[in-house]
């Protein structure tokens, strides 16, 4: 696992506009209003070399009587101190310190972890000792950043890889030990564990009817046929309503970060109950963050025989907002459709590695607007110079262009397309960005 930062700090201080600073993209919602980010939300830069995750939480009140959203939050930025090797405190220099503020650094400092002060909102340095002065007070190494301008901020990635991860050893590669890692994600009940049971032809993982018995993930690694697989069996996850219990909000938040650390994800649904609300939300947080995974239409053997096309045209219909994303129907009770599981994700797991080379990526540029040219905007066209491929897992590419504010969603989805279709990838997610070239040859 890579080494964890946690950013805590009261509302409003600027806490996600600096996580989307450090990770050097929009990974945060942010907003004036207070209170806009609820859960904790787990990211991955690299930071002077090595991966470092950041999570961005919820503003503290530390009241002793808050509503419970307040409570939740609380309790979920308490796990992220928890799991984190070291702590960034936020505060906002222009209001200075607050009571608020030392309740804050007061919780902080009982984790007994290293922490770092980072006070925001100090835009120049002409004023900045005197903004500093009363934050000295609370004993924390500081530093004075703008999240909104970036004052500060290469210092700062610089201090917390320095200072706050100094003693954290390197994340290991367990790539090799463990196989290709599998996490299974879905609502409670919706038969993950069965399914695993089921693909390791052993009781591994309790399996009960009743919702919500898993409550942390489990990892079960085994072989088959020379290959190995470690299964990450998580906790199923509910409607926030229904969430009652702190144990149970951490085994959620532990279920979408295992989805993130494994290399391919399951999401499991059941095939008696339609596509729920709640599977639209993992499906949606799915696609947003390009994971891959198979969606598992499990306990078809319980969907009567003349109801199971409309039960299939019905999920196909509903998983179309990521079309790209394989699809299998299963019943890990009699075992249809089980054995085609593995298989699948191994395919998906080669497309996600797939390496392209600049020339054949450009060619296929060159035959995407060939077909179809970028539409006016504004009185002004799109030009591509370039395009090429940066990472890899998930294939992430970039265009270079003129302006990427004349690149319309509706011709990004047209590029995107096109791309799978000549470039053979049907399976994977794929990273699209667009940035401005300064080449004027083509202008």
């Amino acid at each position: 696992m890579p080494a964890t930062v946690a950013i805590i700090g009261r509302p409003n201080v600027g806490k996600s506009t600096l996580f989307n600073r450090l990770l050097r993209r929009e990974a945060a919602i942010t907003h004036d209003r207070p209170g806009v980010t609820r859960d904790r939300i787990y990211a991955e830069t690299d930071l002077g070399g090595r991966k470092v995750a950041f999570v961005d939480t919820g503003g503290l009140e530390m009241e002793e009587q808050v509503e419970d959203i307040q409570a939740a939050i609380f309790a979920q930025a308490r796990e992220a101190v928890k799991e984190s090797h070291g702590i960034l405190l936020v505060m906002d220099g222009r209001e200075g310190l607050t009571a608020l503020d030392e309740r804050v650094a007061a919780f902080i400092r009982t984790s007994n972890k290293p922490v770092l002060l980072a006070v925001n909102k100090i835009d120049g340095s002409e004023n900045a000792d005197l903004m500093l002065a009363e934050f000295h007070g609370l004993g924390f190494p500081l530093l004075a950043v703008s999240a909104s301008h970036g004052h500060g901020i290469t210092t700062l990635r610089e201090q917390i890889a320095d200072f706050l991860l100094a003693d954290v050893p390197e994340e290991e590669d367990l790539t090799a030990e463990q196989g290709l890692r599998i996490a299974f994600l879905g609502k409670p009940n919706a038969g993950k564990s069965s399914l695993v049971n089921s693909l390791t032809g052993s009781d591994r993982v309790i399996v009960s009817p009743v919702a919500g018995t898993t409550r942390d993930s489990v990892d079960v690694t085994f072989e088959v046929e020379g290959k190995r697989y470690t299964f990450v069996d998580t906790a199923g996850v509910r409607k926030r309503t229904k969430i009652e219990d702190n144990l149970e909000q951490f085994s959620v938040l532990r279920a979408l970060k295992a989805s993130k650390k494994a290399q391919i994800t399951v999401l499991v649904l059941d095939a008696q109950a339609g596509m729920t609300t709640q599977d639209k939300k993992l499906l949606s947080f799915l696609e947003k963050e390009k994971t891959p995974f198979i969606a598992v239409i499990n306990k078809m053997d319980l969907v009567p025989r003349d109801e199971r096309k409309v039960a299939r045209e019905h999920y196909k219909k509903e998983l179309s907002i990521a079309s790209y994303a394989p699809v299998t129907f299963t019943s890990a009770m009699t075992g249809v459709g089980v054995a085609e599981l593995l298989p699948m994700a191994e395919r998906l797991l080669e497309e996600c590695r797939i390496r392209i080379g600049t020339g054949a990526l450009n060619r296929a540029l060159r035959a995407a607007l060939g077909k179809h040219q970028p539409p006016v905007v504004k009185r002004r066209r799109a030009k591509f110079y370039y395009l090429t491929q940066v990472e890899t897992e998930p294939p992430t590419f970039v265009f270079f262009v003129n302006d990427p504010e004349l690149i319309k969603p509706s011709y990004a989805r047209y590029l995107e397309n096109s791309l799978r279709k000549l470039l053979g990838i049907t399976m994977a997610p794929v990273r699209v960005f667009y940035k401005p070239s300064h080449d004027k040859k083509s202008e």
